[in-house]
């Protein structure tokens, strides 16, 4: 089996773009490209997203078999490990502290590789919405979340759902408001990985993409 690959850089544009250039090379499954500092990160939907010093920015090459859906849920799981605090998952690719964001997954596919860019807050970003962690090395975190990433990869489908069933208090029984769908109760993840949601008109919908926030809180 060969080695991954990790590759550190000071700053970088985005680790995203640096890892499909990685992937474009032949880079084995779980290489990753790690960055102090991103000038140009990349968010959901295509959008940019700020990128200050005091975050753990890394993207990884996956050659899996699985679905995009269902690696952003192994991945949550991975993260939520790695982190080694009390947190819940919400759908799809959000760790939370309480109601602040602790880490943020994405997800792209890149000429049949999977890249999963990470971002987990090691300082106060400034942020009143989000959370961070004190007192953790950088390096330390990588190599920990390089061996649970492995770990929850070579889960199965089934094992994966109910994981993050168990760990997600939005996956199951919660009431939100659903971007594009309006509000409901959620009612679990479908085989694929995608939320199930009961909206208030009776309607049952599966959600493949949008963003899910608890009822009444439109803000974050």
């Amino acid at each position: 089996m060969i080695e991954p690959l990790v590759v550190h850089l000071k700053s970088t544009t985005s680790t995203m773009a640096d890892a499909a250039r990685l992937a474009d090379e032949g880079a084995p499954h779980l290489s990753c490209v790690v960055a102090d500092e991103q000038t140009a990160g990349q968010g959901r939907h295509g959008h940019s997203w700020l990128s200050p010093q005091g975050v753990l920015y890394v993207t990884f090459v996956l050659r899996p078999s699985s679905t995009i859906p269902m690696l952003t849920l192994a991945i949550g799981l991975a993260v939520r490990e790695a982190v080694a605090v009390p947190c819940d998952l919400r759908w799809p690719n959000d760790v939370m502290v309480g109601d602040r964001k602790l880490a943020g997954i994405l997800c792209t596919l890149h000429n049949g590789t999977v890249l999963a860019g990470i971002g987990i807050n090691l300082q106060d970003p400034g942020h009143p919405e989000a959370a961070w962690l004190s007192g953790v090395e950088r390096d330390a975190l990588l190599e920990t979340l390089r061996r649970t990433l492995n770990d929850f990869l070579e889960l199965d489908r089934s094992a994966i759902l109910r994981l993050f069933t168990q760990f997600s208090g939005y996956a199951l029984g919660r009431r939100v408001h659903v971007e594009g769908h309006g509000y409901g109760t959620t009612a679990g993840l479908d085989a694929d990985g995608f939320l199930l949601l009961q909206k208030d008109s009776g309607e049952r919908v599966t959600i493949y993409a949008g963003g899910v926030r608890p009822a009444g809180d439109l803000t974050r």
